[in-house]
């Protein structure tokens, strides 16, 4: 019964066609991971993808180490002389390329400067420019002192609650300094583009599905489903069975697909380093590696497919329609981003199961939740919550369809 469930969903021209819609999807969105990368060569023309990930490793793996206040100086060194070099003084947009390529070695290091001596909430691109060899050492302790700042300015003073900003604060001083370093485009391709590839697993995934459970009303053979020994007992369990398999195969056939051709196209060094080592991560309390930022990705988003897709075959049980059941999804993803502007909904939005979709971005920003006085991000709510409510959900939707009326 379980095989024939699939061969049901399976055997729709519609369903190849989404098949076929989610393999052009991997595709594309692998590419643009792949060509995210991009390297400026020493004649100021520019190149992306494979052969610019290898001519970068090169580049930077000369800076592999841990980031020390002797590395930091020596940084300010390099961009000193660069930005002393004709080319870069130049008018000239090659000349100024030309200048910029000799950069490429230390420029994740050069963007941590930026950020730790512009400010929490600012982002000057030319702010190295300005800071002292004898300043940057402080970097690490910049870092501490901006979020202070921040979290007790006039402009959030009541956005945190004295536990949280207490909380936020010895996150970042547990931050094991000085930081290491090495090239890692491809974790950062692969954790940039990885939301976008699984909402869309999740949008063509629960079409397949959507039709698990109307099935037999759409072609009126419910009255013979229903009446046959198994019908109501191990034809549902077939049912749901069914629709976990097919979740589970095209989610971690898609994701694991993706992961090993944007590594093998760019590489897979560097997923070691913190977060907190490239510009997108500077930020996050989440003292986690880029290797286990990406796993919490992929598993985040495994949890929030069973779950949303799950609540979509309890509805389609429910309601024997296959197109409220395929619109769940479309609602789960893309209301939250509409009421995102609203900031009393922000502490809700944080936890619902889009973000689950998206835990890549979720680790870089500042939701705190406070439970018996114990204060934590949305993560670890985020894991607890939605397997809990999957595993619950299961016997509702065998208990509503094996109860289903025979009209």
């Amino acid at each position: 019964m379980f095989c024939y469930e699939l061969k049901k969903v399976l055997s729709k021209v519609s369903s190849r066609i989404a098949l076929v819609v989610l393999l052009t999807a991997l595709l594309i969105v692998s590419f643009l991971a792949i060509t995210s990368v991009s390297y400026t060569k020493s004649d100021g023309s520019s190149v992306s993808g494979t052969s610019a990930a290898d001519s970068l490793r090169q580049e930077k793996e000369k800076w592999t180490g841990y980031i020390t206040e002797d590395v930091l100086r020596q940084v300010i060194t390099e961009n000193t002389a660069v930005n002393q070099s004709p080319e870069y003084q130049s008018d000239n947009v090659t000349d100024n390329n030309i200048a910029y390529s000799r950069k490429q070695g230390f420029s994740d290091i050069r963007e941590l400067i930026n950020m730790a001596f512009s400010g929490f909430q600012d982002y000057d691109y030319y702010r190295v420019d300005s800071v002292t060899a004898d300043e940057v050492g402080e970097l690490y302790g910049k870092r501490v002192e901006n979020l202070r700042e921040w979290l007790y300015s006039d402009e959030i003073s009541d956005t945190f609650t004295e536990s949280e900003k207490q909380y936020l604060i010895q996150e970042y001083e547990k931050m094991d300094t000085p930081l290491y370093y090495t090239y890692a485009d491809g974790w950062k391709a692969l954790l940039e583009y990885a939301p976008t590839l699984i909402m869309l697993t999740v949008l063509v995934t629960g079409f397949l599905v959507s039709g698990i459970f109307p099935g037999e009303f759409s072609l009126k053979a419910d009255s013979v489903y229903f009446s046959s020994r198994y019908g109501r007992n191990r034809g549902v369990r077939a049912k749901i069975a069914a629709g976990f398999c097919l979740q589970t195969a095209l989610y971690w056939t898609t994701m694991l697909l993706y992961t090993g051709i944007v590594l093998f196209s760019l590489g897979a060094e560097g997923g070691e380093c913190a977060v907190q080592t490239w510009l997108g991560g500077w930020k996050s309390f989440y003292n986690i590696t880029l290797f286990q930022d990406y796993a919490l990705t992929l598993i985040g988003g495994y949890a929030g497919e069973l779950f949303i897709l799950s609540l979509s075959m309890l509805i389609s049980a429910k309601t024997r329609s296959a197109v409220l059941a395929s619109a769940l999804p479309f609602i789960v993803l893309f209301v939250p981003s509409i009421l995102s502007s609203v900031n009393v909904l922000s502490k809700l939005l944080g936890l619902l199961p889009d973000q689950l979709l998206q835990i890549s971005t979720v680790i870089n920003t500042f939701n705190l939740y406070q439970i018996g006085g114990i204060v934590m991000g949305a993560v670890p709510l985020l894991f607890v919550l939605y397997p809990v409510l999957f595993v619950l959900m299961l016997p509702g939707t065998y208990f509503v369809y094996s109860k289903a009326e025979i009209k």
